[in-house]
């Protein structure tokens, strides 16, 4: 049971949030649980689109924010985002089974996307202490430093929705993929 109650529809939501719900509606087919709880603030429902937004003009390939969001989901065991990301990374970044328990496991078997990922994991595991050895691997593998910062701000960004669908133990409206197991 859902320890923070959500709206259980769009029109339920606070008047403020009900706009930003029905444009998630209209881009992903339904109004996921995670945006619903969020939405009891529409300030937070705002903040997190708005980041969403931004991030997705950046220069990280959705793939590659999809890989990203494994990683970081298996490292804080957060069922909902990785029962979300797994559902999204399969149907909507094309990422195979094979690539997507890669990326739990903070890789990838795509050389490039493999270095953004265990950027990522070592960024969340270690709360931002990476090493220059770190900096220089990933550029290395050829992301300059505005790509970098897109990785940590993903980070951060997955960090929160794990935060708080933990926080809430938010029901999972997607197929259920359970931390530390094959996808």
């Amino acid at each position: 049971m859902p320890r923070i109650p959500m709206p259980k529809t769009i029109s339920d939501a606070p008047e403020a949030s009900q706009a930003m719900l029905k444009a998630v509606e209209k881009q992903l087919g339904i109004a996921p649980n995670l945006f619903r709880l969020v939405s009891r603030s529409p300030a937070a429902l705002e903040g997190y689109l708005g980041m969403s937004a931004a991030l997705s003009k950046g220069r990280l390939p959705a793939p590659t924010r999809e890989r990203i969001a494994l990683a970081v989901a298996e490292i804080n065991e957060c069922t909902y985002c990785l029962s979300a990301h797994t559902y999204l990374g399969k149907n909507l970044a094309g990422l195979d089974d094979a690539e997507m328990v890669a990326n739990r496991e903070g890789r990838s078997n795509d050389g490039m996307a493999a270095a953004a990922v265990r950027f990522a994991a070592k960024v969340a595991r270690e709360r931002g202490h990476v090493g220059e050895a770190d900096l220089e691997a990933v550029r290395r593998a050829g992301y300059d430093d505005a790509q970098i910062i897109e990785i940590v701000q993903h980070v951060a960004l997955n960090v929160w929705t794990n935060y708080i669908n933990k926080v809430a133990d938010t029901e999972v409206d997607f197929p259920v993929v359970q931390a530390h197991q094959a996808a």
